[in-house]
């Protein structure tokens, strides 16, 4: 018979080497060991002992801290990185795969600048944006160009408080049993936005006059009226939960019973990239895309009898939900059908009324000086 196994909450930790030190802080320490060690050697000849250490202990005491000093679960030293990483990246940033284009003279020439703000030109030098999504497929399937590509998909929510006991333990075994089948990582994603009722409050108000009793459409009018003044007095939120799978475009490594890479994996794949020619970049997108179908398939079955319904996005859906990620308070509403960045709005002529000035048309020089074609060489003609 079988027994349960605990598993510890920080499998995520890393592994100790010594004196319950990881790798990275031992390398961190030692490096700095050696680099004050070596210094000490350089100059002890003409720098006396005191003076050095007035040195070295600030630099030491940094150093132990920055190696063992932890922030929000992150290292002191990741998050330095971090920080120089962020520091040294372009501020002002903006979408333009073909890349950057100087502005013109004649607006350069207008643009005003605040000097005491801005200390040179390159604080203000705009760079390309790079977005971890560089297109969505016609099958909804999200491009990650070499990270791979991920699918979304929306769930249904299911009330756990008010299930009875007998309930709430059926629905976690069944989600155990989703968990106990991945074989790749998930991300389950809540997100919050702001609730637009015009919709809902027009169609109301239109279909209210339909009704075939005057107590319905009166009840209909003052609920229009009731979400009306709840939309003006608070901010309507509502929540959308999201499942995001994602696929390398590589093959699927052998794994131990953790998740993590099997220690095997490395002798298999030096066996394999000598037996077998490299897969070229369509076919491993192909390969990827069916293993998101099939898992995708796999959370439809298992998470069915919870009572949770998982919908695949199509490829507008996901489009939509990706620029509301990118801007999540935006005033205009997300839709698949709004122009992208790089697309060209035109406005076509009005078919009946010649006389309406059309879009990105300049006047017509007759109008001007109010003359016609049809004048004479004095240029007054009958009217």
């Amino acid at each position: 018979m079988t027994q349960p196994v605990r598993i510890p909450a920080d499998v995520d930790r890393e592994d100790t080497v010594l004196a319950n030190l990881t790798a990275r802080q031992l390398l961190i320490l030692t490096v700095a060991g050696i680099v004050l060690h070596g210094t000490w050697t350089a100059v002890r000849d003409v720098v006396p002992l005191a003076v050095f250490a007035l040195l070295a202990i600030p630099i030491a005491v940094a150093t132990v801290v920055l190696a063992l000093g932890r922030r929000d679960g992150i290292s002191l030293d990741r998050l330095a990185l971090a920080a120089i990483r962020q520091r040294m990246s372009p501020r002002h940033r903006v979408a333009a795969p073909e890349g950057i284009h100087p502005a013109p003279a004649w607006l350069a020439n207008r643009a005003t600048r605040n000097v005491q703000d801005l200390n040179s030109k390159a604080d203000i030098a705009p760079a390309a944006l790079e977005l971890p999504a560089e297109g969505v497929t016609e099958t909804g399937v999200v491009d990650l160009g070499t990270d791979g590509i991920a699918a979304l998909a929306v769930c249904s929510t299911v009330n756990f408080s008010l299930g009875t006991p007998a309930e709430q333990e059926s629905l976690t075994a069944a989600f155990g049993r989703y968990l106990h089948s991945l074989t790749a990582p998930i991300q389950v994603l809540v997100r919050t936005e702001r609730l637009d009722l015009t919709g809902q409050i027009s169609e109301l108000r239109e279909q209210a006059p339909k009704l075939p009793h005057p107590a319905l459409e009166e009840a209909a009018r003052e609920h229009a009226d009731y979400l009306a003044q709840l939309s003006v007095r608070s901010d309507l939120l509502c929540r959308q939960v999201l499942l995001v799978l994602h696929e390398p475009l590589g093959a699927q490594r052998a794994v131990d019973g953790l998740g993590g890479a099997s220690p095997l994996a490395a002798l298999t794949r030096r066996t394999r990239s000598h037996g077998s020619p490299q897969l070229s970049v369509e076919a491993a997108r192909r390969a990827a895309e069916a293993r998101l179908v099939r898992r995708l398939g796999e959370a439809v079955d298992l998470l069915s009898p919870t009572g949770i319904v998982v919908t695949p996005l199509d490829a507008g859906q996901a489009t939509a939900v990706l620029a509301a990620a990118c801007n999540p308070d935006s005033l205009v509403p997300v839709s698949s059908h709004l122009a992208g960045a790089d697309e060209v709005i035109t406005t076509a002529p009005a078919p009946e009324d010649d006389t309406a000035p059309r879009a990105f048309e300049p006047p017509d020089a007759s109008h001007e000086t109010g003359h016609s074609e049809d004048d004479g060489p004095g240029g007054r003609g009958a009217r």
